[in-house]
């Protein structure tokens, strides 16, 4: 989105600044175009604030359809419309390049001893071989 949520804290507020009219448009075969207009507090449409134009698709895995969401530079629901398959390429890019750096991390992750701390010494055994 365009900007980032604040901490979440006991109180949610809405911020009246910062309101958006979503549209969703679809094709009903390749994708979906959420659209978001900015608006003021009493629901008019707010000129000094870009429309947000997001892609949505679905990229099919062996664990199931995986959503993908992304940007779509545009200025109007017609451009968003020619630009939709660029932006979904890189979108797919950009969730591939996330799963590879996820699978890198889980690959390289320590592996801990339940218990926690190791024993002083380090492991039993030492690789001394003991007889009975």
């Amino acid at each position: 989105m365009a900007t980032e949520p604040s901490p979440r804290t006991g109180n949610p507020t809405m911020d009246p600044a910062s309101l958006y009219r979503e549209e969703i448009f679809t094709d009903r075969a390749v994708g979906t175009l959420r659209v978001l207009t900015p608006v003021t507090a009493d629901g008019a449409a707010d000129s000094s604030r870009p429309t947000i134009y997001t892609g949505e698709a679905q990229l099919m895995t062996n664990m199931g359809p995986l959503p993908i969401s992304f940007d779509v530079p545009a200025v109007s629901l017609s451009e968003a419309v020619a630009k939709y398959a660029e932006a979904a390429k890189e979108g797919v890019a950009h969730a591939m390049r996330e799963l590879a750096e996820m699978r890198r991390q889980a690959s390289s992750s320590i592996v801990i001893p339940q218990g926690g701390a190791l024993p002083p010494g380090g492991m039993p055994g030492g690789g001394k071989i003991q007889l009975p």
